[in-house]
C-alpha cells in the first residue's frame, strides 16, 4: 500500500505534467490563416458552366466529373449546357449563360471561329472563360489542355521512328480541318517532316472527327499504298476506324498506327494492349481536370479583370505503348474519376 506522501507526490507530479503541456500548447497554438476566410468567402456560392462539344464522348464526362470533384467541395456550383454537337445548339447555350453571368464558363470550341464574338462579350460581361482543350482564335483568361503542336511532333516522330529501313511512306487522318486541334497537329506533323525528307506523305485527309470517315479513308490509301509503314491520326476517337481497316487489309502490326486521346482505359490502353493502335499519346483528362479547377479557383479569388489575363497552361503528354498499356495509372476510368 503506497503511503499518504506517495500518493500525494504521485498527484503533484502529474499536476506539474498536465500544467506543462497545457503551457506548452498554449505556447505553440498555431496561427489563424489570414487567408482562408477570404478564399472560402470568394468561392462560395459561384457558378461554373461547362459548355462541351458534346457530353456524349469520354472526354467530356471526364472533364466534367473533374470539375465537380474538385470545385463543388470548394462551396462553388457546376452545371453543364450540353450541345450535342451543334455548333448553333453551343452558341445559344453560350448567349444564354452570358446573361446569367456566371463566375466563369469552360468551353470546349468545335472550331477556331464560332464563338470568338461570343468569348469576348463574356469578358466584357466580366465571366471569366477557360478554353478546354480545343482552342478558338481568341484568346481567353486560360486555355488548359494540351499543347498539340507538341502532338503532331511526338506522334509523327513515333511513326517515322517506325519506318525506318521500310517504304517511308506515311498518311496523316486529321479531325475538322477548323479546329485547332488539327491545325496545331498539323503544324507540328510538318514541323518534323522538315527534317525529314526521306518520308513521303501518300495521303492527308480530314475524317472530321468521324470513326467510318476515317475507316473509308484509310482503306483507300491502303488499297494504293499496300507497302504503307505507318499513319498519323488525330485522335484515338476517330482512329478505331482507322485501326479497323488496318486490321481488315492484314496489316495489323506492319502498319503502324500513331493516335492520340484523353487516356481513358478503353479508348486508349485497351486498344494498344489489342494492337489497333501502336502508340497512343494520352493528354491525362482527370488531371486537366485538376488543372481547370485550380485555375478557375485561382480567378476567381484574385478578382483581376476579365479581360486582362490571357494564359496557357499546357497539361503534360504521356505515351501509351505496348511497354506501359497494362500498368496501372496509365489510363483512367470514368467511374474511378467520379
Amino acid at each position: 500500500m503506497p503511503t499518504l506522501a506517495k500518493f500525494l507526490r504521485s498527484g503533484l507530479s502529474l499536476l506539474l505534467g498536465l500544467t506543462f503541456v497545457s503551457v506548452s500548447l498554449a505556447q505553440n497554438k498555431p496561427s489563424e490563416d489570414p487567408l482562408r476566410d477570404v478564399s472560402r468567402t470568394a468561392l462560395d456560392g459561384k457558378t461554373v458552366v461547362f459548355i462541351p462539344s458534346a457530353m456524349a464522348f469520354d472526354l467530356a464526362q471526364g472533364w466534367y466529373a473533374g470539375l465537380k470533384k474538385e470545385l463543388e467541395p470548394a462551396g462553388l456550383k457546376v452545371i453543364v449546357r450540353d450541345p450535342n454537337w451543334s455548333m448553333s445548339a453551343g452558341a445559344q447555350a453560350l448567349t444564354d449563360m452570358i446573361g446569367q453571368k456566371p463566375a466563369v464558363i469552360v468551353l470546349h470550341n468545335p472550331d477556331m471561329q464560332t464563338y470568338g464574338a461570343l468569348i469576348r462579350q463574356a469578358e466584357a460581361a466580366g465571366i471569366y472563360v477557360v478554353q478546354n482543350n480545343m482552342r478558338a482564335q481568341q484568346s481567353s483568361a486560360a486555355y488548359v489542355g494540351a499543347d498539340f503542336v507538341d502532338v503532331g511532333e511526338q506522334m509523327t516522330q513515333a511513326v517515322i521512328n517506325a519506318c525506318k529501313g521500310r517504304s517511308n511512306k506515311i498518311a496523316i487522318v486529321q479531325g475538322a480541318p477548323t479546329a485547332a486541334v488539327s491545325a496545331d497537329s498539323l503544324k507540328g506533323v510538318e514541323n518534323v517532316l522538315a527534317a525529314n525528307p526521306q518520308i513521303v506523305v501518300v495521303s492527308n485527309q480530314a475524317a472530321d472527327w468521324d470513326a467510318a470517315k476515317a475507316k473509308a479513308i484509310t482503306q483507300g490509301v491502303l488499297k494504293q499504298h499496300p507497302d504503307l509503314c505507318g499513319i498519323v491520326g488525330f485522335w484515338d476517337g476517330m482512329d478505331v476506324g482507322t485501326a479497323s481497316a488496318v486490321k481488315e487489309a492484314g496489316l495489323t502490326g506492319k502498319v503502324f498506327v500513331a493516335t492520340s486521346g484523353g487516356g481513358q482505359q478503353q479508348g486508349a490502353c485497351d486498344q494498344v494492349k489489342a494492337g489497333a493502335f501502336d502508340y497512343d499519346l494520352s493528354y491525362d483528362v482527370p488531371t486537366q481536370g485538376s488543372y481547370m479547377a485550380a485555375v478557375i479557383k485561382s480567378l476567381v479569388q484574385r478578382g483581376a479583370n476579365s479581360g486582362a489575363i490571357k494564359q496557357n497552361i499546357y497539361t503534360t503528354l504521356v505515351p501509351i505503348t505496348k511497354s506501359n498499356a497494362s500498368s496501372d495509372g496509365t489510363c483512367w476510368k470514368l467511374a474511378a474519376n467520379n
